[in-house]
């Protein structure tokens, strides 16, 4: 493939230009699995480039071993994507690998679902594009119930939440002490997004539970979907969601 604004040849397809500093991949799609990760790098709308990268974990080393190998996978997929400059990365896959290559690259992961993440990308692509809020978490918190259950534990849910780009604010709901007991400690979980784009995050410790109403930049119902999915992802990667 040749860079579109000079024609340089790229040692990749869709690598950016060194030569007349041209992006040639506006999105990257990773597919991340334990054993193999693909990376997708998208132009307008189509793929210009797909390259498979794969590990052996280590199954019989100590922990340390199964540590490094895991950080050396996810540099290598990290390696890919900074050759290409994309405006934005979109990921799917399992948890530890995602968590693993995720520190090593600056930019904001956006969650894809679906057999075909590839395809959704590029149809998602012509959606508009949600709101950021730059605000800090603390301040995204509001309304009248000021007391959160579950502790340091239930505090995290509420950060996680709050420092999504997408969640405008958090306001915490009453307690509720007469549900069913959970032996599985602090879990908490995002509901189907309303009409207008927004979520609640139900919030468990043992019998009691909270129900937080979480205002998104989403705009209608399917575009919240986008930030619940994000949000239950945060939630399980921060170990408080099964």
């Amino acid at each position: 493939m040749d860079c579109r604004q000079c024609a340089t040849p790229l040692d990749r397809p869709g690598d950016y230009c060194l030569v007349c500093h041209t992006a040639n991949t506006d999105a990257v799609v990773l597919k991340l699995d334990r054993e193999r990760a693909t990376v997708t790098s998208l132009l307008d709308g189509s793929v210009v480039g797909q390259r498979t990268v794969t590990t052996t974990p280590e199954g019989e080393g100590s922990d340390e071993t199964v540590v490094v190998e895991l950080r050396n996978f996810a540099g290598l997929v990290a390696d890919e994507v900074r050759r290409k400059r994309p405006e934005e990365v979109y990921v799917t896959g399992e948890r530890d690998v995602i968590a693993a290559v995720r520190p090593q690259l600056h930019y904001e992961f956006f969650r894809v679902e679906g057999e075909d993440p590839v395809q959704r990308v590029i149809d998602r692509q012509g959606e508009p594009a949600l709101e950021v809020v730059d605000a800090a978490p603390a301040e995204k918190l509001g309304g009248s119930h000021s007391t959160l259950i579950g502790g340091r534990s239930g505090q995290r849910v509420i950060q996680t939440v709050a420092g999504h780009p997408h969640v405008k604010k958090v306001i915490p709901g009453p307690i509720d002490a007469g549900g069913a007991s959970s032996p599985t400690g602090v879990r908490a979980k995002a509901t189907r997004a309303d009409a207008n784009g927004n979520v609640r995050v139900l919030i468990r410790d043992g019998s009691s539970v909270q129900e937080n109403r979480v205002v998104t930049t989403a705009g209608d119902r399917e575009l919240g979907e986008h930030v619940r999915a994000d949000l239950n992802e945060a939630l399980r990667e921060a170990e408080l969601q099964e």
